[in-house]
């Protein structure tokens, strides 16, 4: 008897991962799609997650197609580096919805910017997007530097070493500076040995992937009798109870100073102008007259940790090790800081300081292109569409793959060449905006982009006014790996020499 449930068990499993296939292969037949195997269907091409980017390129090039079918489970993904249609998905003001992968950050970001949709993503993303203005921004400059002179210091004890791994000092910085901006605490992470809080965002992120490409684990059923849910919720129970005790803190405060109808100080004790975390603005705003409740607060407050904190440590830790190994680029950068801040090593940056970064920002752009933080996100059609010819089905989840139109010869030539001088404003007249679009575009685009290349320009400033980089020996060559970021599996190595004051 159980082997007769179990045999109708499985051949309806059969029947019914065949007829899901042949009703995506009904649409989407003219786009080229390596072998899809029952169940399981390209999972073979995609073995270790970590190269999955790489792994479609070579597709790509292989089927010679710039828009490829993937097979997960019961579900296709089409991939694309195609510019035209990838302008199309990222003007469209009806394809907005992120793909399914998105739902696996839900348990952790709820239903922040990153993941919601419809009516609570607009008028969130209205709401929030004030906060990004450049003259709130300014006043985080401070943060930069006093978490920037720890990193300093940390980097300092590996002078003279032949070879050491930089992206776990700039992941703890970026950690610290983003809790810092974001929720108004200090956790201490840099100066921590083992930073419970930090551990926890680090193994999300890897939760997160590992479930995204298992084909098992995508139906919650299954994901919650494993091993990866249970260390996800325990990571959550840190997580979630350090933003839920700090909003409350926070909120008591703010109920304290109106009770004493006491305007909040501007400025510190030392006259400076007083920091307000997004925390604190997010306190103060209101939806058609309503304060936001906790758990909306929550979301947003967790969604700027996530997107502030590994995509910004990868993109500085991939431009130290590019300035690294192109000693001719690091030379220019340098001598442009030299011409704003001479020769001290100390001096704080300004906000002025930093719009005086031109070649600095250009070393930035190259990097991300390089090395996108997001090296592909997906949306979700609401509806059937036509796009090309082709129609894709409702429901249907289309990925654009910014990793590949970055490193697409007909954009940008001699791709995989780390020339920052491509984004110049004499070789780069930005008509094909959509070739480069590391923050995204278009409605969806990132709302701190800012920030993060504020951040980015006030770190990379600090460590090269003090140390010159060099190349890792023996030789350290870079494996690209796709986590829920672009990383490094191997690290992110280099050497240093301590500048001398003249």
């Amino acid at each position: 008897m159980w082997f007769e449930i179990l045999v109708s068990l499985i051949i309806g499993v059969l029947t019914f991962w065949c007829y899901r296939y042949y009703y995506y292969y009904s649409y989407l037949k003219v786009i080229p799609s390596p072998r899809a195997w029952p169940i399981i269907g390209s999972g073979l091409e995609f073995k270790n997650p970590e190269d999955s980017v790489e792994t479609m390129l070579v597709l790509m090039n292989k089927f010679k197609t710039d828009s490829l079918r993937i097979h997960i489970g019961f579900r296709a993904i089409v991939m694309s580096r195609d510019y035209k249609f990838i302008e199309f998905l990222l003007s469209s003001q009806t394809i907005m919805n992120k793909g399914l992968g998105y739902k696996f950050f839900t348990p952790w970001l709820g239903q922040g910017l990153l993941v919601s949709t419809g009516e609570h993503w607009r008028t969130h993303r209205k709401m929030i997007t004030p906060t990004f203005h450049f003259q709130i921004l300014e006043q985080f400059i401070d943060v930069f530097h006093s978490n920037g002179t720890i990193l300093i210091d940390k980097l300092r004890k590996h002078l003279g070493e032949s070879s050491f791994d930089v992206f776990p000092y700039i992941t703890l910085c970026a950690l610290d500076i983003i809790c810092e901006t974001a929720m108004g605490i200090s956790i201490n992470a840099q100066l921590e040995e083992h930073s419970e809080y930090a551990t926890c965002v680090s193994n999300m992120g890897r939760i997160i992937q590992t479930r995204g490409f298992n084909p098992f684990l995508h139906y919650d059923s299954i994901y919650k009798h494993s091993n990866l849910y249970r260390e996800e919720q325990k990571c959550l129970q840190v997580l979630h109870g350090r933003t839920d005790s700090v909003i409350q803190m926070r909120r008591e405060n703010i109920l304290l100073e109106g009770s004493k109808k006491e305007k909040p100080a501007e400025t510190d004790e030392l006259g400076r102008k007083k920091k307000v975390p997004f925390l604190d603005m997010l306190l103060q705003a209101s939806i058609d007259g309503r304060p936001l409740t906790n758990t909306e607060i929550r979301d947003e407050v967790s969604t700027f940790m996530f997107g502030g904190h590994d995509t910004t440590a990868a993109g500085i830790s991939f431009a130290l090790h590019s300035l690294a190994n192109n000693p001719r680029v690091q030379d220019k950068a340098y001598q442009e800081l030299k011409e704003i801040f001479g020769d001290d090593k100390e001096r704080p940056c300004t906000y002025n300081d930093l719009q005086c970064m031109k070649y600095l920002e250009l070393v930035i752009k190259e990097t991300l292109r390089l090395y996108p933080s997001a090296p592909f996100y997906t949306r979700t059609a609401v509806e059937d569409f036509t796009y090309d010819g082709i129609t894709y089905p409702k429901n249907m989840t289309i990925g654009i793959l910014a990793y590949g139109i970055h490193r697409d010869p007909r954009y940008f030539p001699n791709p995989l060449e780390f020339r920052p001088e491509r984004f110049s404003p004499e070789n780069y007249d930005g008509r094909k905006p959509f070739s480069f679009i590391p923050f995204s575009a278009g409605p969806r685009n990132c709302v701190g982009q800012k920030f993060a290349s504020m951040e980015m320009l006030s770190t990379l400033s600090r460590i090269l006014r003090n140390f010159e980089l060099l190349p890792a020996t023996p030789k350290h060559t870079l494996k690209v790996a796709a986590d829920t970021i672009l990383r490094s599996a191997n690290g992110m190595k280099i050497a240093l020499v301590e500048r001398k004051s003249k």
